[in-house]
């Protein structure tokens, strides 16, 4: 009788998996039925600008709405993605500080165990420019200088954490040498006082320096990217300048939450990334100042170990906390 029992309740517990993995595949044949909703930063970003242009694209690929959503601050985001139903009608648009910020301080999630990468939109590398009486035209010059003059040279960037504070925080650590922060609350101020020569250096984004590097105003010297950069044409990388391993680059992803279907993502993945590869979406974020990757998901995930693993060890050997 026991026995009978067990088994039967075996055969239930079969039947209720294989019912629940074929809802699944069901509901990745059927999707979408509904309108997506893209959540996001603030209005007017990077992470806002590059949710709008998927959203673009999947809402004429899927045949179905996508809403942008956005929300003020990291957190919001991440606790809205954390409650989300893993059906693929709520996705996340978001750069570096979903990863980051959880290396500033306690959070309740982690990237990679709470949401699945989907793609790597897009990615904007950060130039390194000095005020033009600094005696340096390059980085080892810039090395040299700095490690003959230590605590001399400062730094103007934007709040702890941010891409550009993180940039020079593990130029300085590769290095070798000390640079003191001076913060500022907007890459705008920071652009201004470098060029009235209250700061020496920065870590700028290309868009809001070329002008003045070609002015003469501001002297460009490497760019933080992997690889030279079309964004900034004739620049060097920085860890081809006489800094190995060098890299810092502001990456804009899509996400789904966790345990989404394969299948969803996989669809996902390939609508995203054939729409950021056409032509005109590709001039047009190249306008806007970013580059488009549209990798894999696994290629995604890859960028983001990797970036954490540079980041880690800098923000813990120089105590960055977030404000």
């Amino acid at each position: 009788m026991r026995k009978t029992i067990r088994t039967r309740i075996h055969a239930a517990l079969a039947a209720t998996a294989f019912a629940a993995a074929a809802g699944v595949a069901v509901a990745a044949d059927t999707w979408p039925q509904r309108p997506l909703r893209i959540v996001t930063s603030e209005p007017g970003g990077g992470s806002d600008f590059t949710a709008r242009v998927v959203a673009q694209g999947l809402s004429q690929s899927l045949g179905q709405q996508v809403i942008v959503d956005n929300r003020a601050g990291t957190v919001t985001a991440a606790q809205i993605m954390t409650k989300a139903a893993p059906d693929g009608y709520t996705l996340l648009s978001y750069n570096n500080s979903l990863w980051t910020l959880p290396l500033l301080q306690p959070m309740f999630y982690d990237v990679l165990r709470d949401f699945m990468p989907v793609t790597l939109a897009t990615r904007s590398p950060n130039v390194l420019v000095a005020h033009p009486s600094l005696p340096v035209t390059g980085v080892r010059e810039l090395v040299a200088y700095a490690k003959a003059n230590p605590g001399a040279l400062n730094y103007a960037s934007g709040t702890v954490g941010s891409t550009n504070h993180l940039a020079a925080e593990l130029f300085k650590a590769l290095a070798g040498v000390n640079i003191a922060r001076v913060s500022y609350k907007g890459s705008g101020f920071a652009v201004n006082d470098l060029i009235g020569g209250q700061v020496q250096l920065m870590f700028a984004t290309s868009g809001s320096i070329a002008p003045h590097v070609k002015s003469g105003r501001l002297r460009a010297l490497a760019v933080t990217s992997a690889q030279p950069s079309a964004l900034a044409p004739g620049l060097p990388t920085i860890a081809a300048s006489g800094v190995p391993g060098y890299e810092a680059v502001t990456m804009y992803g899509l996400y789904a939450p966790a345990k989404t279907s394969a299948a969803i993502i996989e669809r996902l993945n390939r609508d995203a990334a054939r729409f950021l590869q056409t032509a005109d979406i590709r001039d047009k974020l190249f306008g806007a100042g970013v580059e488009t990757v549209g990798g894999t998901p696994a290629e995604f995930a890859a960028a983001i170990r990797d970036d954490i693993a540079r980041l880690a060890k800098v923000i813990k050997d120089a105590n960055i906390r977030a404000e």
